[in-house]
């Protein structure tokens, strides 16, 4: 599910992909009797039929629809649709082309991870569209990731102040954010372990237009154009046994944005973000698993960069704070085959200090969900959540996991 943050989307959106079943390639090998003896370095006919992966739709196992031995075509790419039904922007689509390198076969979890290429665009009901391309390597015997994004969006969303904002929160003011910029990231991994280092660079330029009501204020104090630039090091810890529908590790992620003009931009400000979450088999059927985050940000933050909560049944960019949290713990149960029953349910809280008084907006959120397992050679589920907040219902398309990261 792509996040409405306009200088994150692109981004957020790669990060959902990222969780495209993408394996390495096996083989059948021919044997003695029916393959002819062939010189070194050069494969027969026969030989080289038996090496290509059969592509079916449905599993050799059960029957059922699996997508694995489609994917498992080396160096190909997979057209996408990806629904949008975030409440904020209303529904909608993406549409790309992922490129695909085979992973390492038989690699440890974390280990032996695809090379990356997304080329895509967006539009939704409410006219929010961009077009974006990303691009994630891996270098010296998967000792170094590069990570490349390049983006240009226009996106229209409702401001409902920063915390909780009486003159806003029931009469929000209509702005478009556009935005285009790129990203660049380098990440090293520490020995052989599994966790990484790294450094990134966000270069973008941006512009607001607010569409306001006769009866409503011009907003003092926003900047309607900004230049930005910023390096942003992170840190990330991932045991996970899959990036796309995981049953057991750990994962967790700190990183802090600087911008300054000293790095090529007009703003200065800085924010600071931390993401965890973990995996728990309770039976071979059932998954209990929890992620947390939270987010905070310097007084200069521009508003579309401001922490927000981020949780199934609250529309993005809805509840923003100078520091915003959240907590929510999800059950899989996989009950029948290849379907799962999921119930979810989270609190967060969005705040700002204001004349020395804490403004906060907390809310619950909680639904259920249905998945079915599409892949199962790569441990991916993918289905639908329908989720209640303090907005009404939501629902949203899940694809691997409600809390994907690469």
């Amino acid at each position: 599910m792509c996040l409405i943050n306009p200088l994150q989307l692109s981004l957020s959106c790669f990060i959902a992909l990222l969780a495209i079943p993408l394996g390495a390639t096996e083989t059948a090998p021919a044997s003695a009797e029916a393959a002819p003896a062939a010189k070194e370095g050069v494969p027969t006919p026969e030989s080289t039929e038996a090496s290509k992966p059969e592509l079916s739709l449905y599993s050799k196992d059960d029957g059922w629809l699996d997508v694995s031995g489609f994917i498992d075509q080396a160096y190909g790419f997979i057209p996408l649709v990806i629904p949008i039904t975030e409440p904020a922007v209303g529904y909608g689509a993406t549409v790309g082309l992922v490129f695909v390198d085979r992973e390492v076969e038989n690699a440890e979890a974390g280990y032996g991870r695809p090379n990356l290429t997304f080329l895509g665009g967006l539009k939704t009901e409410n006219d929010s569209k961009g077009a974006f391309a990303a691009d994630s390597r891996y270098w010296f015997d998967d000792h170094m990731q590069s990570l490349v994004g390049g983006f240009d969006m226009s996106v229209n969303l409702d401001y409902h102040g920063i915390g909780s904002d009486p003159s806003l929160e029931n009469d929000p003011q209509r702005y478009n954010i556009s935005a285009s910029g790129v990203f660049l990231m380098g990440r090293y991994r520490l020995g052989n372990s599994r966790s990484w280092l790294g450094l990134g660079y966000l270069r973008a330029d941006t512009q607001l237009e607010f569409a306001r009501k006769p009866d409503q204020p011009e907003l003092p104090g926003i900047e309607r154009e900004n230049e930005l630039s910023g390096l942003i090091p992170e840190y990330t810890y991932d045991s996970r046994d899959s990036v796309f529908t995981p049953n057991k590790g750990f994962y967790f992620s700190t990183s802090a944005a600087i911008f300054s003009p000293e790095l090529g931009g007009e703003e200065e400000f800085e924010r600071a973000s931390l993401f965890t979450m973990g995996f728990w088999p309770v039976t071979d059927k059932v998954t209990i698993s929890a992620a947390a985050g939270a987010s905070q940000s310097s007084d200069d933050t521009p508003i579309y960069l401001r922490p927000y909560i981020q949780l199934r049944g609250a529309p993005a960019v809805r509840y923003q704070g100078e520091y915003a949290a959240q907590i929510e713990a999800e059950v899989r149960w996989q009950f029948w085959q290849r379907f799962s029953a999921v119930a979810f349910g989270g609190s967060g809280t969005a705040g700002i200090e204001f004349k020395e008084r804490e403004r906060t907006q907390d809310i619950s959120t909680g639904g259920l969900g249905f998945r079915y397992e599409i892949a199962r050679k790569y441990q991916l589920h993918m289905g639908i959540d329908a989720a209640h907040g303090p907005d009404g219902m939501a629902y949203y398309l899940i694809f691997g996991s409600a809390w994907s990261r690469p």
